[in-house]
């Protein structure tokens, strides 16, 4: 009898262990998993891809039930400059002028503690010439590429509360090097959950700053950039709850 509880004992401080106090990885992904730098999945006409791109990236895992509900669990060194970008993409591959409506809708669940990420939608343009971002939420030590920064090098908007597509934003303007990037920032707060219309915002582009023509818009990118994620030996978990694009 003793010997029984004993062991039902040791029993119950394994789960203990192996269930509660070990730091938490990925979700169990019902349909696809993944681990490698590019590591990319297909499902209802979009992509997925781990994305594991900057200098000195650490590790990070990938997992999907489907094109609008995905995640990662990602630990990546305090050590400066974006280490990934996990995303889904929605190619759409056509002019500017010819697209009556581009919209998309969006729901995730991000650490707001302990990392420097932002969620974001990453739209290009004319071949990868020209990049537009849409932050939805930021944490930690991030700010947009810009032409223009202040005496303490922070990043100074060419437009400032500028409110369209359904959120008011700073807008920056920078290059990356390969690249023209346009940056819109909220200015009412970060949201986990929401609505934008990119038809609008692209248009806007066009006709207000001038800064392309009638390009063509090439593909919706949606994700997580990450530039540091680590806790402690362990990571954090970036979550799409809901995610969709519509175009006509």
């Amino acid at each position: 009898m003793k010997k029984s509880l004993k062991s039902i004992v040791s029993v119950i401080l394994l789960f203990l262990i192996t269930t509660v106090l070990m730091p938490a990885k990925q979700a169990n992904a019902a349909t696809w998993g993944a681990t490698g730098a590019y590591d990319t999945w297909s499902d209802g006409g979009y992509t997925l891809c781990n994305d594991i791109w900057g200098t000195g990236a650490g590790s990070q895992s990938i997992w999907a039930n489907s094109y609008s509900n995905w995640g990662v669990w990602s630990a990546q060194p305090d050590t400066g400059g974006i280490k990934t970008y996990p995303h889904a993409e929605k190619v759409i591959d056509k002019k500017l002028s010819a697209i009556n409506t581009l919209t998309s809708n969006f729901n995730v669940t991000v650490p707001t503690s302990g990392t420097a990420m932002e969620t974001t939608y990453d739209i290009w343009l004319n071949n990868n010439a020209y990049e537009i971002m849409l932050w939805m939420n930021q944490y930690g030590d991030v700010k947009p590429i810009s032409y223009n920064y202040d005496q303490y090098g922070n990043a100074v908007p060419y437009y400032w509360g500028v409110p369209i597509g359904g959120h008011t934003w700073n807008v920056y303007r920078g290059n990356n090097g390969g690249n023209e990037v346009f940056s819109f920032v909220r200015t009412d707060g970060n949201i986990n959950s929401g609505n934008v219309d990119i038809k609008e915002i692209a248009t806007w582009i066009r006709d207000v700053p001038k800064w392309y023509d009638d390009v063509t818009l090439g593909n919706v990118q949606f994700g997580f950039e990450i530039t540091s994620s680590y806790n402690n030996g362990s990571g954090y978990n970036f979550i799409t709850n809901n995610y969709s694009v519509t175009s006509n």
